[in-house]
């Protein structure tokens, strides 16, 4: 499978590792030629040797895209910081080239809510540290205290 991943900080480089170590061709994009340090990262050969590539452009250009590999990819991944700019991106990569499988990343929960009953793939990784919050401390109330070990002291 030939991933393609637009924006290349701390979750768009750990995808992308993730899926070259499981042996897809994966393709980042971004416009800052320095994260491409954060590719390498834990890796004993260098991005490129291990089969990866690299282009430095942003997202929200036709050329960038082209030259990054969305015409071919089977998945597309929007990772930037914006939410703006992975909600176009991820249209453009499912609207203009039908690419199969579309994921943005939105950090608005309301946001997200909207745009994934409108068709588009989004994950919410504040919606999910929402409820992991939530969850926490419903648990801790359960066990009957605010300390971890169950105790009612006070952290």
């Amino acid at each position: 499978m030939f991933i393609l991943i637009v924006g290349c900080g701390r979750v768009g480089s750990s995808v992308a590792r993730a899926m070259l170590r499981e042996d897809h061709e994966v393709s980042c994009l971004d416009e800052d030629p320095e994260s491409h340090a954060r590719l390498e990262v834990g890796l004993d050969e260098s991005w490129e040797d291990l089969g990866g590539q690299f282009t430095v452009g942003t997202g929200l250009e036709t050329d960038a895209l082209v030259a990054a590999g969305i015409e071919r990819a089977d998945a597309f991944i929007a990772s930037t910081n914006g939410d703006n700019t992975n909600i176009v991106i991820s249209q453009i990569a499912q609207r203009r080239y039908g690419v199969p499988t579309v994921i943005a990343r939105i950090l608005d929960p309301l946001r997200a809510e909207w745009y994934q009953r409108q068709g588009l793939n989004t994950i919410c990784p504040t919606r999910v540290a929402i409820e992991m919050l939530e969850s926490a401390v419903r648990d801790g109330a359960r066990r009957g205290g605010g300390g971890p070990d169950g105790s009612a002291e006070a952290a």
